[in-house]
Order: structure tokens, then sequence, then C-alpha cells
């Protein structure tokens, strides 16, 4: 049996995630205390009883929900004497997640994992603000009826993929109106459901292009190195293979298209049965039961998750 560790991006984030852990394992509770003292603000305040809608916005759910994601995964390493690279065959991430992938890989370090997500983070409010967008997730979706909604659609404005997770659901991204528009017309294509998402920009499009400097001046400033398992970029769906791929493909994923459902493929088809989500939420976990039936599934951002595990 092969396992995957996959990490949650945005959407899987909730007021008390990881509260848990902080107050069970001094390991859980130092990664917090790094966070919170290499952005210096009181991040894991916020996580555990500050306002939804704050801990939503984009500049801090990135640093969050990677804060949770490697809280769980500290503590595994420190309780339970897990080496990624010896349990896990492959690691990847949901967009922002994938810097959470990198970290737990030992790619990059905590420090700087949390530094380039609040700019990240920023980068694309900022862009946001200059270029009004939307998005909208279509389920029950196949790649023709999403491009023949793209088709119609961008007679309005921008319309793209923005993310393809897998079992039928496509996220589009782009204008307003060209957004609006294809929510109208996605049953006329066959599509189940199209969910407006409540999100301040249109991310994973082109219009986050105004976000790509200042992301680029701070991955020339840190310090990487070659994960110690596989991590499976976002843009090519493939293991990453040098440095220098790392940050451009990290660039590169601004603006693409996350290819969870390639990515998902990739695994499973090298093998991957059992899939372990480390942070909040059950996001991944539920598109892994449905791409891959009788698929062993594992969600850890608790203490009695992690007891599970390590039993």
């Amino acid at each position: 049996m092969k396992t995957a560790f996959i990490f949650p991006g945005q959407g899987s984030q909730f007021t008390g995630m990881g509260k848990e852990l902080y107050t069970t394992f001094r390991e859980a509770k130092d990664v917090f205390q790094e966070v919170d003292d290499t952005l210096k603000l009181k991040l894991s305040q916020l996580i555990f009883e500050g306002d939804f809608d704050e801990l939503t916005l984009t500049h801090n759910a990135q640093p969050a929900i990677m804060t949770v994601s490697m809280a769980a995964m500290r503590v595994l390493e420190k309780q339970g004497g897990l080496q990624i690279n010896k349990v896990a065959a492959f690691v990847a991430g949901h967009s922002l997640g994938e810097y959470s992938a990198l970290c737990a890989t030992h790619a990059i370090s905590l420090h700087d994992t949390a530094r380039v997500l609040r700019v990240r983070g920023t980068a694309m409010r900022d862009a946001a603000q200059h270029n009004e967008g939307a998005m909208v997730a279509l389920l029950g979706a196949t790649l023709d009826s999403v491009s023949a909604i793209i088709s119609e659609s961008s007679a309005q404005g921008l319309c793209q993929i923005a993310n393809a997770n897998g079992a039928g659901q496509f996220v589009l991204s782009g204008h307003t109106a060209a957004i609006n528009y294809a929510a109208q017309c996605a049953q006329n294509h066959g599509v189940k459901k199209a969910i407006k998402l409540n999100v301040s920009g249109a991310f994973h499009s082109n219009l986050m292009k105004g976000a790509e400097p200042a992301v680029l001046h701070e991955l020339n400033h840190i310090t990487f190195s070659l994960p110690s398992a596989p991590v499976i970029a976002n843009i090519t769906a493939e293991p990453v293979s040098s440095i220098e791929d790392i940050k451009k493909l990290l660039l590169q994923q601004i603006c693409g298209m996350v290819k969870w459902q390639q990515t998902m493929e990739y695994m499973i088809e090298h093998g991957v049965t059992r899939f372990v989500e480390i942070g909040p939420g059950k996001v991944l976990t539920t598109i892994a039961k449905r791409m891959l039936d009788g698929a062993e599934v594992i969600n850890i951002h608790s203490p009695s998750d992690i007891e599970g595990f390590l039993l």
C-alpha cells in the first residue's frame, strides 16, 4: 500500500481550527508561536477566536491554514517519530497547500513559508482590488461541458478554469460579468449545480497577474532545498525535480490552473491507495473517496486524529 500526504487550500478554514493541537502538544504550540513571531501579529488569536470573515480574508487564511497543517505535521514528527520520506510515496497540496507540502518535506522553512504566504495573500488581495473578479464552482461537470461554458461566457470577459478538482468538480475564475453568465448557463450544458464562491477576487486567473512581482521578490529571498519526498506541483501535476522548478512553478501557480484531478490521477496511477489529508477540513479526502473506489482516506487535524493515525 502506497500513501500520499495531501494539504488543503483556501475554503477549509474555520474559527477554532488547530486549538486542540495548540493546547495539547508543545510542538504544535511552538508552530503557532513561530508563525506569530514571523508575521509580527497574533494570527493564532485570530485563528482560535477571531471573526470568521476576517479569518477568511486571503492574506489571513493562507498562512492560517498552513499553520494548522504544519502544527499537525510537527506533532506527527515529534510525538510519533514520523519521517515523511519513509511514509509518503508522494506529497501534494491544493494551491496554498503546495507551500504546506514543501514545508512538510523540508524544502522551505516554516519561517519562510509563513512569510511568503502572507506576501502572496496580500498581493492577491491587492490584485483583486484592481481587477474586479469572481469565481464559480461547477459540480457534476465534464471538461467538454466546461469548455462550452467558457466559450459562451468569454464574450462577457475573461473566464478560465482555476481548479480542475476531480470527481466532476471544476472552478471557473474571471471577470464578474463572465462568471455570472457562466453560472446562469451552466445547467444548459448538463452541469448539476453552479455555486458562486464567497471570495474577494478571481484567483488562479490572469486577473492575478499583478500579484506576481511581490511573490517573485519574496521567492528570490528564500533558501530552498530539494524536498525529502516527491512533491507534485499544481501546474504540471508531476513531481518537481529542481529548486529552480519549485520557484518557477510556484510563481506560475498564481495565475495558472490547479490541476488537482491530474495530480490525483498521477498518484493513483503510481499505486497510491491511501490519502492522508493534513490540516483543517475534509475537502481533499472527499475528492479522493470519489475518485478512487476503495481508497483509504484519513484526515488529521486534532489530537484524536493523530492518536488514531499513530496507533
